[in-house]
């Protein structure tokens, strides 16, 4: 649900755009582009947008599940399902890392685990559009603060307006709890970037990610069976559980990976800033989650911030590795 034209293997644990953060690129394994045929026949471009539909519309669907599990029990599922398949595809070797890389990899999947939860818990009080613009602030925030540039107060008021234009001058129409929590997955999603390219420059490919969302699942593990209880062993509570983990997180990583193998990193940032809108559209399809004129100018305003940044960067020649995250 996040380079130096080298950019790093992203992942996603939970959505939206992601515009900051480390100064080393981390390379990606070289690997030959697809030729015509299967996924490649969409090109790159197609390929991101695709994985921003996917991961927003996992989300929705995610938001479907939560009156048989809850917001904690969802989560569970979701990264229980992604930790398996994602260790059985990269087999990460477990001897001959040191205490530095098992630290940054834990904290890693912390932030990981604490942004999936926070942003569930978000959209089972606030809208799904509404949720994925709070949350995209903390890595807005975080490219901004990396650049320096007096040019970024410009995109900082513009994300500012927005949030006041979605919160109707106080957020009175929002669940004021729900705003929380999809402020602090925002803030999640900026730990998560920069110990995302901190375990990238120690763990070789995906490994470092797929023992981080090891560590995920298990955290909070206890936390989805305190909730859900026996809920969480239901047939079908299970398959869409793991539906979920597909769209959100296994489908968009490929499409994602084999995206970046083509695309320059400032066209993929400057994409992944779109995610909003493809959200708000989700939470209307799926959802009836209909937006107010007022709501859809916040979320304008905030994906104009994004894009801002994103070229501001790109003009410095310093748009760093950005994992793509989210929820």
């Amino acid at each position: 649900m996040d380079p130096a034209n080298v950019p790093r293997v992203p992942s996603r644990a939970t959505g939206p755009p992601v515009t900051a953060t480390s100064s080393t690129a981390t390379p990606t394994p070289v690997t030959p582009a697809p030729g015509p045929g299967r996924l490649g026949t969409l090109g790159p471009v197609g390929l991101v947008l695709a994985g921003g539909v996917s991961v927003q519309f996992g989300g929705a669907l995610a938001v479907t599940l939560m009156p048989r599990a809850g917001a904690l029990g969802v989560v569970t599922l979701r990264l229980l399902a992604a930790a398996v398949v994602l260790l059985l595809v990269c087999r990460p070797r477990l001897r001959g890392h040191s205490r530095g890389d098992w630290g940054t990899v834990i904290v890693f999947g912390v932030a990981m685990g604490a942004m999936n939860g926070l942003f569930y818990s978000a959209v089972a009080r606030i809208p799904l559009g509404p949720a994925v613009t709070l949350e995209v602030l903390g890595p807005l925030a975080l490219s901004v603060l990396a650049s320096r540039r007096a040019v970024n107060a410009l995109w900082a008021g513009l994300a500012l307006a927005g949030v006041f234009l979605l919160g109707g001058g106080g957020f009175g129409d929002l669940d004021p709890t729900g705003v929380a929590f999809a402020l602090g997955a925002g803030a999640m999603w900026a730990a998560y970037i920069v110990f995302s390219a901190r375990t990238g420059r120690r763990f070789p490919q995906a490994d470092g990610l797929a023992l981080a969302m090891a560590v995920a699942a298990l955290l909070f593990l206890p936390l989805g069976i305190a909730e859900a209880g026996t809920r969480l062993l239901d047939p079908t509570t299970i398959a869409l559980g793991s539906a979920v983990a597909l769209l959100s997180s296994v489908l968009p990583y490929t499409l994602e990976l084999l995206a970046l193998r083509r695309l320059p990193a400032s066209t993929f940032a400057i994409l992944m800033s779109l995610e909003p809108a493809i959200a708000a559209t989700a939470g209307f399809l799926i959802l009836d989650q209909a937006l107010s004129a007022t709501e859809a100018a916040a979320i304008a305003l905030v994906i104009a911030a994004s894009i801002g940044a994103v070229r501001t960067q790109v003009a410095r020649g310093k748009l760093p590795p950005l994992p793509a995250e989210g929820q």
